[in-house]
């Protein structure tokens, strides 16, 4: 069974879903693929301990501090491509961005393989159930574009503002680019 609550931000209104194991989503308002990965519907429940857990977490997030993905059970639904790349964001340091390409390099070596296609790299990124947690929003393109954040680009600069990361060689393409 899976539960979900809302969350109040400063950069709107946030869904978490969670089953028995941990979150399993987080959502922002009018994000793409809001929801998709959950198999069933979902019970509205305040009261479940790991939403005050994720709660007191986005809290201090949104707070500037630096909570660890560690400190939250995460149980992301999706296969096991994907969640080898969500594992690969969870160690985005804070702060800082990386390259679909440089995951795809990773997801490579990992296999034994000589190249890994970026965009089916861009495709498990964009489809990350965890929007913020597992930080999707540090991925750019090769060239510092803000390519492809299935919450808004707007979303994922004020994301990496708030992180402090360094946009100052990174750019909004002219045209939108999410999958």
């Amino acid at each position: 069974m899976y539960y979900s609550t809302e969350y109040q931000s400063p950069i709107g209104a946030i869904t978490l879903a969670c089953d028995d194991s941990g979150i399993a989503g987080l959502w922002i308002e009018n994000q793409k693929y809001y929801g998709d990965t959950i198999p069933e519907t979902m019970t509205a429940n305040d009261e479940i301990p790991v939403f005050n857990l994720a709660k007191k977490w986005l809290d201090r997030y949104f707070a500037g501090k630096k909570p660890e993905i560690s400190e939250l059970p995460l149980a992301p639904v999706g296969g096991e491509f994907r969640r080898k790349v969500w594992d690969i964001l969870c160690r985005i340091p804070y702060g800082q961005v990386t390259t679909y390409g440089a995951i795809a390099k990773k997801i490579a070596e990992a296999k034994g393989l000589k190249t890994m296609s970026s965009q089916a790299v861009g495709g498990a990124v964009a489809r990350n159930p965890i929007s913020i947690i597992i930080p999707c929003h540090r991925v750019v393109g090769s060239n510092g574009s803000l390519t492809g954040y299935a919450g808004g680009i707007d979303i994922k600069i004020k994301l990496l503002e708030l992180e402090g990361a360094d946009l100052s060689r990174l750019f909004v393409p002219k045209k939108s680019t999410a999958p």
